[in-house]
């Protein structure tokens, strides 16, 4: 019997997801891992810093002219190679020297960009139309699953009797294999692409990059910037915050503030299916607000509990809505372009939110800090309401 047309758990949704699932898993793996594997063979701070750029610089960069291969050839045939690019690159941190690990995670970077700009576009695919939202709840949870167990794997392994950093490499590059063969399998199932004029490279490469930026794309990844760029002042930030105000078992809001994100991105997925995608983020706006606001005062675990389940709560919404948007807005013959470029939010958020907080910290102190990036909140507010008309359409 042919599945329903509404059915969201397809094979199809579910290799996607387990793709990124594993690729995902490996990243959470390495994150702890290398800043101490450069400090164990000499390296400074600064050349810690300068391996995790390497992996941030290209997988900006390179994204808009990966997710324009992905619709001349193959959403999943690229994911593929980006999995498979993961996967071989750790070969190279093998080779004891921080300039091999340099190198190796900016392959990382590329083999990121190919998996996440791949990763979106199957996802436009394989949701149904009315339930993009509760999908890409589901897709973005899966995606951030591994990041509550995998660094505390990664952590034990290293210090094991018959662990290492031997052993964690040779476990994030199974993990990435794993999500290349699942890629592998979906070519299988995912017709080929038919060509169409509008999807032709506009040109040379460089001109590619240039052009991608579609115009129906912006006001998703703007909202998912205005949304993720104060993310730092509690992902990073909040330790030190802690530590000034004596505050103690840190690491409780991490596990509570990471569980809220896993169990409420399907279920406000779906919420802004229903209530429609500028009430959803409104919703998330107002949270994130009330949440940076409190944690300004907050002087206690329970209370810092308390402001990262709001925010998470906030962040959840606008991950599955702004996400959904960006399907809903994207021409069908583009979309891996278009995806690829609105993936691009969340790196660039990410950076600029940590040079923001750091020095609104050094400067001002966190209590302006954290009044400061609540006024993130409120443009994004700004932004969703002059455009409810077209959000809600």
């Amino acid at each position: 019997m042919p599945k329903s047309p509404s059915n969201l758990w397809t094979g199809t949704f579910i290799l996607v997801c387990t793709a990124q699932f594993f690729g995902s898993a490996q990243h959470s793996l390495l994150q702890p891992t290398f800043p101490l594997y450069i400090t164990s063979l000499g390296g400074t701070p600064f050349q810690v810093g300068l391996v995790l750029a390497c992996f941030a610089v290209t997988s900006v960069v390179f994204r808009p002219l990966i997710g324009a291969w992905a619709d001349t050839w193959s959403e999943p045939g690229v994911s593929m190679c980006g999995l498979t690019l993961l996967s071989a690159a750790i070969l190279i941190c093998f080779i004891p020297v921080a300039e091999a690990i340099m190198l190796a995670n900016a392959l990382r970077g590329l083999g990121w960009a190919a998996m996440s700009a791949a990763g979106y576009s199957m996802l436009a695919v394989s949701a149904p139309p009315h339930r993009r939202g509760e999908a890409s709840g589901y897709y973005s949870g899966v995606q951030a699953s591994g990041t509550i167990l995998l660094p505390a794997v990664a952590l034990w392994l290293v210090a094991a009797p018959f662990g290492g950093f031997p052993v964690v490499f040779t476990v994030a590059i199974l993990l990435a294999a794993i999500g290349a063969a699942t890629s592998a399998i979906l070519m299988r199932r995912l017709p080929p692409k038919a060509q169409s004029a509008s999807a032709l490279p506009l040109g040379p490469w460089w001109r590619e990059i240039l052009n991608v930026l579609d115009r129906e794309i912006i006001l998703a990844s703007l909202l998912s910037f205005l949304s993720h760029v104060n993310f730092p002042a509690l992902a990073s930030f909040i330790v030190l915050y802690a530590k000034e105000a004596a505050i103690n078992n840190l690491g409780w809001f991490f596990v509570v503030s990471g569980l809220t994100s896993l169990v409420s991105r399907p279920v406000l997925g779906k919420v802004s299916d229903n209530i429609g995608r500028g009430r959803a983020l409104i919703a998330c706006f107002v949270l994130q607000f009330v949440a940076l606001v409190a944690l300004a005062f907050a002087s206690n675990l329970f209370a810092l509990i308390v402001c990262g389940v709001l925010y998470m709560l906030g962040l959840a919404l606008s991950s599955s809505t702004t996400l959904a948007i960006a399907m809903e807005q994207a021409k069908p013959e583009r979309r891996g372009r278009v995806m690829g470029t609105f993936s691009i939010s969340l790196p660039l958020s990410n950076g600029v939110g940590a040079l923001v907080c750091g020095g609104l910290v050094q400067w001002f102190g966190f209590l302006w800090m954290y009044l400061a990036v609540a006024g993130f909140a409120v443009a994004g507010l700004v932004v969703t309401f002059a455009n409810r008309a077209r959000l809600n359409k």
